[in-house]
């Protein structure tokens, strides 16, 4: 496992974060950027020399261990060099073009090895997550002849309006109006439950009154039913695992397509290779991305004959995309699900996961401000809470204090947020880990000596 990429790394600054170096490119590039740029990036002002790894080398020459991983996309760590000389050699050749490729064909040979389920052995590729999403809600039209869709509070499936119309946050505040037929139903977020039930014995009531709801909104046109397995965006939720098999009995009943999306948790990052797994749920159609392309920006739809033939998205053209699949994309993702099998990356996001989760669990009764520790393989998350018993959420502006305090310490994270997501490199190691706990522990030790109060 993990035997290609660096092992034990650590943090070493030279200079303050960001460095004068940092700060003179930031500026020179402030004066074109639009604004709108992922709030991590904004917030620690650094500049990239470069990376590998679990670790990120600015311009100044400070190095810092990265537990971000381009929120999911970094599974192989940074510029892995099986992964590099991949690209390097098929950008040689070819790049663009929708042509059958080599490494296409090699592609999908490797990919039918470990399927979402049996049966879904048929693959579109597109070049982002909310362009798959859309192709999956066209084809849902396609197949069903119907065009509604239910989606659930906390989902995060892309930024184009179908997908944005199926977001369960407020994030879409002041950008509608949404596409219509669009019904978004509660989670099985059982940290902040619904119905504020308690997981061991509410039955799955939040899946009963989605149900109904769907039922009592809809106009009987539901097309599909769009799940992630584990929510990423809104605080790497995980439900428990009757949750899934509730959910496509719903999409069922509602005559409705299941589609999984698992931009996130595809690949290994929960430590199965796909977060369906967990509960055996075997959906008709899956959207994937982030990781597949080992860093590339490639994305997929997985589907069976069945529901791809459909016209007119199975028409030619139908489905297609300008980037999608093109011969360099193919490479990455080729290398990419090679790397993730020849060095056991599933196996190690298990036993890291599992190895970091045990770390993090003591948090909870060392902080008066650490409601919840939980976590998948490398799929993680601290809730960051005012109090324990409320469950009210640290502020944004503790939040931001805290992620500063580790930048400080030379720790990339996302702690700017209340529900904290931790989604490393599947290449990390248990002494890296060590690492990044150590510096958790230095700032949420100065937190709690300070007070949250202190904080906001």
């Amino acid at each position: 496992m993990n035997e290609t990429q660096p092992k034990a790394q650590k943090a070493v600054l030279k200079t303050g974060i960001p460095g004068p170096k940092s700060q003179e490119l930031r500026a020179r590039e402030d004066r074109y950027i639009a604004p709108g740029l992922q709030g991590f990036a904004l917030l620690a002002g650094i500049v990239v020399e470069e990376a590998r790894g679990s670790t990120v080398t600015d311009v100044d020459g400070n190095t810092l261990v990265d537990i971000i991983g381009g929120i999911g996309v970094n599974g192989l760590g940074h510029s892995h060099p099986k992964w590099v000389g991949a690209i390097q050699e098929q950008v040689k050749h070819a790049s663009v073009g929708s042509f059958t490729s080599k490494a296409r064909v090699e592609l999908f040979e490797q990919f039918a090895k470990h399927p979402p389920a049996p049966g879904l052995n048929r693959v579109q590729l597109y070049s982002g997550g909310a362009e798959a999403v859309e192709s999956a809600l066209r084809l849902s039209k396609c197949f069903t002849g119907k065009y509604e869709f239910v989606s659930f509070w906390g989902g995060f499936h892309g930024k184009t309006q179908g997908a944005l119309s199926l977001m369960g946050s407020e994030f879409k505040d002041q950008i509608g109006p949404m596409v219509t037929g669009s019904h978004i139903v509660p989670y099985a977020n059982c940290y902040r439950c619904p119905l504020a039930l308690k997981p061991d014995s509410c039955g799955m009531a939040c899946v009963e009154l989605a149900s109904k709801q769907a039922r009592m909104s809809c106009a009987g046109e539901v097309a599909a039913v769009i799940v992630e397995p584990m929510q990423g965006t809104a605080g790497n939720v995980i439900p428990p695992n009757e949750f899934l098999p509730a959910v496509k009995e719903m999409a069922k009943k509602l005559g409705a397509l299941l589609i999984v999306d698992e931009m996130i948790t595809g690949f290994g990052r929960t430590g199965k290779y796909w977060g369906s797994e967990h509960s055996g749920v075997v959906p008709d159609i899956v959207t994937l991305g982030k990781q597949f392309g080992g860093g590339y920006p490639v994305s997929a739809l997985v589907s069976r004959d069945e529901i791809v033939n459909t016209k007119p998205w199975g028409n030619p053209s139908g489905s297609s995309s300008s980037y999608g699949g093109n011969p360099l994309a193919a490479a990455s993702v080729n290398a990419a699900l090679k790397i993730i099998d020849e060095e056991k990356l599933v196996e190690n996001s298990r036993i890291v996961g599992e190895y970091f989760l045990k770390k993090l669990k003591p948090f909870e009764d060392k902080y008066s401000f650490i409601g919840e520790t939980r976590g998948r393989g490398l799929f993680l998350a601290i809730e960051m809470v005012k109090d324990k018993k409320t469950k009210q959420p640290l502020s944004k502006n503790a939040c931001q204090k805290i992620f500063m305090a580790c930048l400080k310490r030379g720790l990339l994270t996302m702690a700017y947020a209340p529900s904290f997501r931790i989604q490393p490199a599947m290449t990390i190691d248990e002494k890296t880990v060590d690492h990044v706990v150590e510096i958790l522990s230095e700032v949420f030790s100065e937190a709690e000596e300070m007070g949250w109060k202190s904080l906001d």
